[in-house]
């Protein structure tokens, strides 16, 4: 049966499991994309804020990536390898090695690990386990960091964690920096609950954290904080793991969103955007001296994917070889700045979240933020929300978005939210 065949108005409803998600708010049938652009089968465009959820940082089928891969497969090239050795894995590694890790004074190691972020958490989390003997791990506030049992123990959102249906253990959950308006510096009741040996805080093997907290509604953790945070694991003989996730791969301006932080973490956990193009790729990078797995310890059928090992070589060749990109990136996180800062002006009360290429509005209800994305996809834009009740208007577009196609999107998003709060005041006025 061919495509042009099956009825698509009614196979998903009818076969796909209820748990899908992004396609309730946005039913298009999409059926191509290229760089910021999503198009339908009917030839209808939209401009992506969303980006896989920050999968696609180089924008959709970057030419460079596609035309590696289709000469890959063309060639007969590795198709699937397991963990041995191919060329396109040595050449990802080498690449790697030489624009990314070399330049920052990394001597960590690559551990691939099953395809998804929350395999890498597990991996990291095991890891850190074995290293210290103990079994508790600190996580904080709205963090996200997966959704099967041992990295769901990380993750805080609620709803997530009901779905497990069993208890989640091993993790204990401390405040982000900022979690307490108006209070002291986080980092205060941390450090007090390590040092007394009556707190009841199990000694933990690895303090997890995201410098911005993606699904958590774009938390932003300070420089400082952070550098305490990896001060008090260091001294209670803990790891420091930074759940790069998300924020990594550019989206926060820098390669690593920890990097001008003053912090070197034990492990990094990333998925996302490492392919480059959408390929489903994850690693843990560990510092030599942690790296402790036995052969095949932690594995999985589909640890280290050949095809994304090939277009990941070509992003980081093409992006990260010098400065220029990261210096793009600068001037893109100055615009999207400049244009949520009018988002914000039309709603009392709304703040600012985030950074990099990684901001949104908190626009204090998860109707509001909801209604915005929905009235901003009826007129051409593809744009999600997150937080503890998804109040916060997320953009997440391609770094390689160019500003033109950035203000087009910012007008649509801009008449939406002038448009729904019309409505919303005459139906309150009704």
């Amino acid at each position: 049966m061919t495509s042009d065949m099956i009825d698509f108005s009614t196979i998903f409803d009818r076969r796909e499991s209820a748990v899908r998600s992004y396609c309730r708010g946005m039913p298009a049938m999409f059926q191509s994309a290229s760089g910021s652009e999503l198009k339908d089968a009917d030839g209808r465009s939209w401009i992506d804020f969303l980006a896989g959820c920050s999968s696609l940082n180089y924008g959709h089928n970057d030419p460079d990536m596609k035309a590696a891969l289709i000469d890959h497969i063309a060639g007969d090239g590795i198709a699937h390898g397991l963990d041995l050795h191919t060329g396109a894995k040595g050449s990802f590694l080498a690449a790697f090695e030489r624009h990314i890790l070399a330049p920052r004074d990394m001597d960590h190691r690559v551990m691939f690990t099953g395809p998804t972020g929350a395999n890498a958490v597990e991996a990291a989390m095991k890891i850190a386990r074995k290293v210290t003997g103990r079994t508790n791990i600190i996580a904080f506030t709205n963090g996200f960091h997966g959704v099967t049992a041992g990295a769901l123990a990380a993750t805080g959102n609620s709803y997530h964690r009901g779905g497990a249906g069993m208890m989640l253990n091993g993790v204990t959950r401390m405040p982000y920096d900022g979690y307490i308006a108006g209070q002291s510096d986080t980092a205060d009741y941390l450090e007090a609950m390590l040092d007394d040996r009556s707190s009841g805080l199990d000694a933990p093997a690895a303090i997890i954290l995201e410098t911005v907290q993606g699904e958590g509604g774009l938390n932003v953790a300070r420089p400082e904080w952070v550098r305490r945070i990896a001060k008090l694991a260091k001294k209670h003989g803990a790891l420091l793991i930074i759940d790069d996730i998300q924020a990594g791969c550019g989206r926060c301006g820098t390669f690593f969103s920890f990097e001008e932080m003053g912090v070197t973490p034990d492990i990094v956990t990333m998925a996302k955007s490492l392919s480059g193009f959408g390929l489903p790729m994850a690693l843990v990078l560990v510092r030599p001296e942690y790296d402790v797995f036995e052969p095949a310890e932690h594995n999985g059928t589909f640890r280290g994917n050949t095809h994304a090992f090939v277009t990941a070589r070509v992003a980081i060749e093409k992006f990260w070889a010098d400065e220029t990109f990261q210096n793009e990136l600068t001037q893109k996180s100055d615009l999207i700045h400049d244009a949520l800062s009018d988002l914000a002006a039309l709603i009392p009360g709304a703040k600012l979240k985030g950074r990099g290429l990684m901001q949104g509005v908190d626009v204090g209800s998860g109707k509001l933020a909801g209604d915005i994305c929905a009235r901003a996809y009826e007129k051409g834009l593809v744009i999600e929300t997150s937080g503890n009740e998804d109040q916060v208007v997320k953009v997440l577009a391609p770094l390689t978005t160019s500003p033109e196609t950035f203000g087009q999107g910012f007008d649509i998003l801009l008449e939406a939210a002038r448009e729904t709060l019309t409505e919303t005041t005459n139906i309150a006025a009704e």
